[in-house]
């Protein structure tokens, strides 16, 4: 017989938002079990490791993350408390078999349409007489372990998961084969779990999927985004709303009405674009071109004056000449993303770009992030500099390490990837979560802002 409250569980998340949700809702579920939650790996009996397998830094990643947690169960530090590895996951759904036969130090795998089986997992540890070497391996995503009422480990801000899998199929790309196709969480869910999140003082929730803008589609033919976003702000106590990773094609006129005309929602869109040259959009398998990426963002902009908007490039595709790349960056100084992120093509089994002909060597790949860094570093920093002297509404979501100033986030500043705002506070301490009024003082060189609470 189990005595569950003896035994402590600590989860590390690796990769996404969205791979820190699936976290969370395995902590609760683990939580509601009886089982004790311990904030580090050394304090902890069980460790479970969600991990992404979206890239090859990011393989890496999760198994440098699995071998040190091997180094605490065999006691190479010293340590022997930890005595079970769980690896959960998109590297488990890609690789189970490899994880349990390659890497001994784990005992448990489970894939990405398993998360909700992570209670039972942890049981059989403790259960099958130490013959609990095994795998759980269903079909790719699944969204049966979500929960409307989960624990939150993030301060100011919660994330809000509204879709799982991905619709598009780019050639570069192995979510599809990890997360499966897209599928909308139901709205009644999201709305029942954005109460819970207001109920427990969250002012702003960050939504969250592969791709949002096609929230709905594939239940009736028609993207749902806007509608969602409209009983989402009838939600007392919720403030802010931020919609992240949508795509060009999801971006519309009847979106854009929502968003400028509704308060809650923030101005702000990450739409990673991947390229700049027809050419290699169309290897790539995107939908987009340059003449629809240029026409979306004048529509955005001409709709959103304020709006911060957030991309992604990808360089280094197999047949990327010099002048294909070049007119990528062509276009980023003509397009002005006020935020932008760069990646090296990463060849990944099982895609359609993994046996490209033209593969393009290392060296010259990472190059071309340079440039495109180099390229983005002033437009980035003229957009910075252009809010001094406005004001905003803050998130504070922590406190500096100086203990002097508050870290926060405006409408401009998305969780983990943006830059951030410090805040002085003018008279009274600050509340984490709370949300005050600022005026933006001065722009630092890594496009930091620095304000005061008026």
């Amino acid at each position: 017989m189990i005595n569950r409250n003896d035994i402590t569980v600590s989860i590390v998340a690796l990769g996404c938002s969205k791979n820190l949700v699936d976290a969370e809702c395995m902590s609760t579920k683990l939580r509601q079990a009886g089982y004790k939650i311990a904030d580090s790996q050394d304090d902890s009996e069980v460790v479970v490791i969600n991990t992404c397998g979206f890239i090859e830094a990011a393989k890496k990643e999760a198994i440098d993350t699995i071998l040190k947690a091997g180094d605490l169960k065999y006691g190479f530090n010293g340590s022997r408390k930890l005595k079970h590895i769980i690896v959960t996951g998109c590297l488990s759904q890609r690789y189970p078999d490899d994880i349990l036969t390659q890497m001994p130090e784990v005992d448990i795998v489970l894939g990405t349409s398993d998360y909700s089986s992570i209670v039972e997992a942890v049981d059989s540890l403790y259960t099958d007489d130490n013959n609990y070497k095994r795998k759980y391996e269903g079909k790719p995503g699944g969204m049966s372990h979500l929960m409307t009422d989960r624990d939150i480990s993030t301060d100011g801000f919660a994330w809000l998961k509204i879709g799982e899998g991905c619709i598009h199929r780019c050639a570069f790309c192995a979510i599809p084969l990890i997360r499966g196709p897209f599928v909308s969480r139901p709205m009644d869910e999201i709305l029942e779990e954005a109460r819970s999140i207001a109920a427990k003082g969250y002012k702003e929730i960050v939504l969250t999927a592969q791709d949002t803008t096609n929230y709905g589609i594939e239940i009736s033919k028609k993207r749902q985004l806007p509608q969602l976003l409209e009983k989402l702000s009838e939600i007392d106590g919720i403030e802010a709303i931020r919609v992240l990773y949508g795509y060009m094609d999801g971006i519309d006129e009847e979106l854009l009405n929502v968003m400028k005309n509704n308060s809650k929602i923030v101005h702000y869109l990450d739409i990673p674009i991947q390229h700049g040259c027809d050419k290699i959009l169309k290897a790539m398998r995107r939908r987009d071109t340059v003449d629809i990426i240029t026409k979306k963002l004048e529509m955005i902009r001409r709709e959103i004056p304020d709006v911060i908007i957030r991309t992604t490039v990808l360089v280094g595709f197999p047949s990327e000449t010099e002048e294909d790349f070049e007119e990528l960056i062509s276009n980023l100084k003509k397009w002005k993303f006020d935020r932008l992120g760069c990646f090296a093509y990463s060849p990944e089994e099982n895609t359609p770009a993994f046996d490209m002909p033209d593969q393009i060597d290392e060296k010259i790949k990472q190059e071309r992030v340079k440039k495109v860094y180099d390229t983005q570093y002033p437009i980035a920093l003229e957009s910075s500099k252009k809010r001094i002297g406005s004001e905003v509404r803050v998130t504070i979501d922590s406190v500096a390490d100086d203990g002097i100033f508050y870290v926060g986030r405006s409408y401009g500043e998305a969780p983990d990837e943006d830059p951030v705002i410090f805040v002085a506070a003018s008279e009274h301490e600050l509340e984490i979560g709370g949300r005050y009024d600022v005026k933006i003082l001065e722009c630092s060189d890594n496009f930091d802002l620095t304000g005061v609470t008026i």
